[in-house]
């Protein structure tokens, strides 16, 4: 039986999730637009995230695997750290070379690296990843959190967003990498080892 993570995003794609049964491991990312109730962990990578968390602003069950900036805040939030420690399932701070620095390994970024260094999947399906095909930075962890999405910071965040996932698949050849999507016109050169499957979008 082949090795499978889904790796669920927050962008309007990652419904195409619950079209069917899906068994493997899964991973969310941030807040994800539904629950997904036997996951592995949630990923976070923000601080912005972390003093949401801290203020009782937002509530995030399960386990969580968290990034360098999250493990700095926790440095800095001893009580807070103590607090939630039954949930901090490990701290993952490997920044691949092709990456310039922490804030352009956003959370979909951290996931799928943690998933294919830790877990060694054979196929990574991948859901609601919608900058690799549009113009599209909307995330429904915006709803609780917002963030700035003008047409400036979403083509900065997509440039700078788009050449690590070309790293990514480029680093883990052996994995088949499944994006989840309306279309497959990617903004992105896809390698051999990524397919897009197509779904209906929800009206």
């Amino acid at each position: 039986m082949p090795r499978v993570v889904h790796i669920i995003g927050n962008g309007d794609a990652a419904h195409a999730y619950n079209e069917e049964p899906r068994k493997g491991l899964k991973l969310t990312c941030n807040m994800p637009p539904f629950e997904v109730p036997d996951a592995y962990g949630t990923v976070m990578v923000d601080f912005k995230m972390m003093q949401a968390l801290t203020k009782g602003e937002i509530t995030m069950p399960g386990d969580w695997i968290l990034g360098y900036r999250p493990k700095i805040w926790m440095e800095k939030q001893p009580k807070f750290y103590v607090q939630m420690s039954a949930q901090v399932k490990e701290f993952y701070l490997t920044l691949p070379k092709y990456v310039n620095n922490y804030t352009d390994f956003n959370c979909g970024h951290m996931a799928t690296h943690y998933a294919c260094s830790k877990f060694k999947p054979d196929i990574v399906h991948m859901y609601g990843f919608d900058s690799i095909f549009d113009m599209n930075l909307r995330s429904y962890t915006d709803l609780f959190l917002p963030s700035p999405r003008d047409d400036t910071s979403n083509v900065r965040l997509s440039s700078n967003w788009r050449p690590v996932w070309q790293g990514i698949f480029n680093e883990f050849k052996n994995v088949q990498f499944v994006l989840h999507h309306f279309h497959d016109h990617s903004k992105i050169k896809l390698p051999e080892n990524v397919k897009v499957e197509i779904h209906n979008k929800k009206r």
